[in-house]
């Protein structure tokens, strides 16, 4: 029997998948549970233009990510952060302050636990600070970090 998944489903496959399970288990468990629907022409042809949406929706967004990913190249972000007498820092700076200085001076929305920052921080100066916008898409910025 052939069944089109509508949820995932452990050791048979993802949502939207066309799979071949046995009659019993596709009569007895997946259709009562509404975890797939069976492999009709007119389903197949549903779960065709679904698979073509999500796919042209995924390359939207990688679209969108390389475009911001190009914008955020060109920018470099200050971050004061307060100093102690002999130059070291009073806590630390993460990636939350970077997401916040972001906000306020560029006015760019990005979420802080996709900002990572490559080496630690231990003072003034310029960091590198890698944030990662899609699965396919990483950019690298300055990051500032000033007496403040």
């Amino acid at each position: 029997m052939k069944v089109i998944l509508q949820q995932d489903v452990k050791k048979v496959g993802v949502k939207g998948d066309v799979v071949e399970v046995s009659d019993g288990y596709g009569r007895n468990y997946l259709l009562p549970r509404k975890l797939a629907v069976e492999a009709s022409v007119a389903n197949l042809n549903s779960a065709k233009v679904k698979a073509e949406n999500k796919a042209r929706k995924i390359q939207q967004e990688a679209d969108e990510a390389k475009l911001l990913g190009a914008q955020l190249e060109k920018i470099s972000v200050k971050v004061p952060v307060k100093i102690g007498k002999d130059g070291k820092l009073f806590g630390s700076v993460s990636s939350s302050d970077v997401a916040k200085a972001l906000k306020t001076n560029h006015s760019l929305n990005v979420d802080k636990r996709k900002i990572s920052l490559q080496n630690e921080v231990t003072g003034t100066g310029i960091y590198d600070a890698i944030i990662k916008l899609h699965p396919e898409v990483a950019t690298k910025i300055k990051v500032e970090v000033v007496a403040g």
